[in-house]
């Protein structure tokens, strides 16, 4: 389709970039000290694009020369990313940390990073994939850093600076290799190459371009061992913004992987693990069982080690990441649905942990885990909700964390026998993990420990933001359904005609 006909298809992206415009337009206008006033229209307008792409017709088209696709699985991750940018922007006029730091800029950056993701996960051609990745890189660079007095912040900025430099530079390399092979930019094209036939006796350099497309995508979705920016970058970023960046870029690279082999390698387009036979001399599934494997292990057993509650969930995050990379060695609709489902769920219990953490910040002025003590007995609501988070994360029933654990590993069994092992290490993961979140639990209604008996006294909307995300949170491990057909009904992909 043309350019001038698609613009059309590409209403949420439209409305986006009039959005970042009208904020930059206002910031020029305001007078000092009423920046909080561009942060509403950012919130309002962020809610509005997000009710479009909620309510808008599920269609498939191939746009600008076949660039980018809007189909069904790509509005649901921006659905995604969408969300957490309104629960992002709402919790910031509430952080403590950031109230000195309140300028338009902080929303302009975080509008334009999101921009990047819608792009990122419609892109099916491999310049424009490299530019959307970059485009959400630089806008996180930036917020990384953005509390300027903060050696951590700078430190944690230019450490991943560094990594996504050099994850970048992989992944470019590794383009330039497909393309040299194939003399085609789009990945469906790339698909068609494989399909004709004109690859064969190409096997090691094929391995080796996508060994370093896989290593640029498992930067952004922090997987071992493309991870060690992570722990830093969460900690020293802005608490919203690393609430955001656990979700919302994680699922951008998520939704990519699965986009780049399902619609490369494929035989039929049709999701099955048989795709993996088209370079038969490589066993792909391995490769990424083991990067599932790594993941959560050394997430869960790292986090075992941490004081702060920050670093606790980068770690977990971590592990999260190869939880969802399970279903995607099996790559099948029961595997990739359950991933999907579980990005909901994950949005929800992360955001919770991360927000209730703004809480006890905002008073404590540190992330320590040792904050917590006594918050059951001082904030008995706010320490009910972590608790149902922190539980959720672990994957106990009833709350949504225990379902989307569920299809995960359900899916990994249904693959056959030969994956019983991979589900029986994500399930003895996930009893490790429960007692790093047994900790902070233990900590929050210890009574064998000093703490501040006063009330901790936490501003309301903070609270209502909290019960907004606890609901759910608890809803979804009971009755799931609604949502989980709403999954199905997005999991629909261009592919080559």
């Amino acid at each position: 389709m043309d350019t001038i006909a698609s613009l059309k298809y590409i209403i949420p992206e439209l409305l986006l970039t009039a959005l970042i415009v009208v904020v930059i337009v206002m910031d020029l206008l305001l007078r000092k000290g009423k920046e909080s006033r561009a942060g509403y229209l950012t919130l309002w307008g962020s809610l509005l694009i997000l009710a479009y792409l909620i309510f808008s017709p599920a269609e498939i088209h191939s746009l600008f020369e076949g660039t980018v696709v809007m189909d069904p699985f790509a509005r649901f991750f921006k659905i995604v990313a969408m969300a957490a940018l309104v629960l992002t922007v709402w919790v910031t006029f509430y952080t403590e940390s950031l109230r000195s730091y309140f300028r338009s800029e902080f929303w302009i950056l975080l509008l334009i990073a999101n921009l990047g993701i819608f792009l990122l996960v419609s892109s099916i051609d491999l310049l424009m994939i490299y530019l959307s990745f970059e485009l959400l890189s630089l806008m996180s660079y930036i917020l990384t850093a953005y509390l300027l007095k903060d050696p951590r912040s700078n430190e944690a900025s230019l450490k991943y600076l560094i990594y996504g430099a050099f994850s970048s530079g992989l992944m470019l390399f590794g383009f330039t290799w497909l393309y040299g092979l194939t003399g085609t930019l789009r990945i469906d094209e790339i698909h068609s190459a494989f399909q004709n036939g004109l690859l064969d006796g190409n096997g090691l350099a094929l391995v080796v371009s996508f060994i370093l497309i896989i290593a640029g995508l498992g930067y952004k979705i922090a997987a071992v061992p493309f991870h060690f920016w992570s722990p830093d970058v969460y900690e020293g970023a802005p608490t919203p913004f690393a609430a955001f960046l656990s979700v919302a870029p994680k699922a951008a690279g998520f939704a990519l992987l699965i986009r780049i082999l399902n619609l490369v390698f494929s035989g039929e387009g049709a999701l099955s693990s048989e795709f993996w036979k088209i370079i038969p001399e490589t066993n792909w599934t391995l490769f990424v069982a083991i990067l599932s494997v790594a993941s959560m292990t050394l997430g869960n057993f790292v986090a075992l080690q941490q004081t702060g509650i920050k670093r606790l969930l980068a770690y977990s995050s971590i592990a999260h990441a190869g939880y969802m990379l399970m279903a995607v060695v099996v790559l099948s609709q029961a595997g990739i649905s359950a991933v999907m489902y579980y990005f909901i769920v994950y949005l929800l219990m992360n955001f919770g942990a991360f927000f209730t953490a703004i809480a006890v910040e905002n008073k404590s002025g540190d992330d320590k885990i040792a904050s917590f003590a006594g918050l059951g007995y001082r904030a008995p609501l706010l320490g009910l909700m972590m608790t149902l988070f922190l539980f959720s994360l672990t994957g106990l029933p009833p709350t949504a964390g225990f379902i989307g654990k569920f299809n995960i590993f359900a899916s990994v069994i249904q693959a056959g026998n030969h994956w019983y092992w991979l589900a029986v290490v994500g399930i003895l993961n996930s009893v490790v993990s429960l007692w790093y979140y047994a900790r902070v639990i233990i900590t929050m209604y210890s009574t064998n420990q000093e703490f501040d008996a006063s009330p901790l006294i936490v501003e309301r909307p903070l609270v209502y933001i909290l019960i907004i995300l606890a609901i759910p949170t608890l809803f979804l491990g009971i009755y799931w359904a609604p949502v989980y057909d709403f999954v199905l009904n997005s999991l629909h992909f261009f592919l080559p005609i």
